[in-house]
């Protein structure tokens, strides 16, 4: 039988075969497995360990919070905090960013975290996951906000954990992307599939219907056509997925193949978009590029959006690379 490759093996022998992982980042990375593998813990603890609800409080983004979205985003605190690999931490529970103490050693990278995703399923055992994204921090003395406004392309690491019926920590440093499973018997991620790749075509869209009829003219031509099935333009009968919480229904797209759409509406019209850039589109985008997909905001490629603030939102169109650019050529023609 085959020996079990770890996430730590894993990127220990990236870090030997390119040198694409320097040390301090391989650590780093480790260290937010583990805090992943702990938020894991407490949500499969549910009921039992009190974690559900509310809090009573809203997040920057004027959202009421749940229990678990503080938990987590304490977990990925403190767990980072020490070890010497950050200089600062961003996250969408957070206004500003967080420096890392002066009595703790100063790293050269910075993390970004949206803690929990899809925490409206977090009540009904719905599947959620925790989305990270890391930067380098640009030379010179001291961090500051400004330093975190770097487009998606400056990434050197991005990621993201899905709690579900096992718990998969997805994972890409510039050379593909790699799946791994907790094996809850050892404490540790087991490496389970190398070389993600997303099918250029599908038969699989993912919005949120219920929004028809505040989207723009494109977004609705192209669901129209998929919805028109064998009888339409496309040629071919398409199934809807929605789960409601972005780091799933990207999951089962890089699993399988399809498409994602959180687009701009008519509701708030002077917002570009739902998603925050910073710490779900781009980390996204980078994952799905890197397996073969496309990720644009319907109408240029996210990586290359130059952030203008921290809580940024963004549409977001990813997956299936044809799919993707049909939206997107839909959007530029008008």
């Amino acid at each position: 039988m085959a020996s079990k490759i770890s996430l730590t093996r894993y990127l220990v022998e990236e870090q030997r075969v390119d040198g694409s992982i320097p040390a301090q980042l391989r650590l780093l990375l480790e260290v937010v497995a583990r805090s992943c593998k702990s938020i894991s813990h407490a949500v499969n603890k549910g009921a039992l360990g009190g974690v559900l609800g509310t809090a009573e409080s809203e997040n920057i983004q004027g959202e009421v919070q749940k229990k678990l979205d503080i938990i987590s985003n304490e977990v990925l605190i403190e767990a980072n905090e020490w070890g010497g690999h950050l200089a600062a931490m961003a996250s969408e529970e957070m206004e500003g960013i967080y420096l890392v103490p002066n009595r703790y050693p100063q790293g050269e990278y910075l993390l970004l975290f949206d803690p929990l995703d899809g925490s409206s399923n977090i009540d009904v055992n719905v599947s959620i996951g925790t989305i990270f994204s890391v930067l380098k921090k640009p030379e010179g003395a001291g961090v500051s906000e400004q330093d975190f406004l770097q487009a998606g392309c400056k990434q050197v690491a991005a990621g993201y954990c899905v709690y579900g019926p096992q718990t998969t920590l997805v994972l890409t440093v510039g050379s593909g992307v790699a799946m791994f499973t907790l094996d809850r018997e050892q404490g540790s991620f087991v490496l389970t599939q190398e070389k993600m790749r997303i099918p250029e075509d599908t038969k699989e869209f993912a919005i949120n219907m219920s929004n028809m009829r505040h989207w723009d003219a494109p977004v609705k031509r192209y669901i129209d056509e998929c919805l028109q099935g064998k009888d339409g333009p496309r040629g071919k009968d398409f199934n809807m997925r929605w789960i409601a919480s972005m780091v799933t229904d990207v999951h089962r797209i890089l699993t399988r193949g399809g498409i994602f759409m959180y687009p701009w509406d008519k509701r708030e019209p002077e917002k570009p978009g739902k998603l925050r850039l910073m710490y779900e589109a781009n980390p996204m985008a980078w994952l799905v590029e890197q397996a073969g997909g496309a990720a644009t905001n319907c109408r240029e490629r996210i990586l290359d959006i130059a952030p203008g603030k921290l809580h940024e939102r963004v549409s977001v169109c990813l997956g299936s690379k044809n799919e993707v650019e049909r939206v997107t050529r839909y959007h530029v023609e008008g």
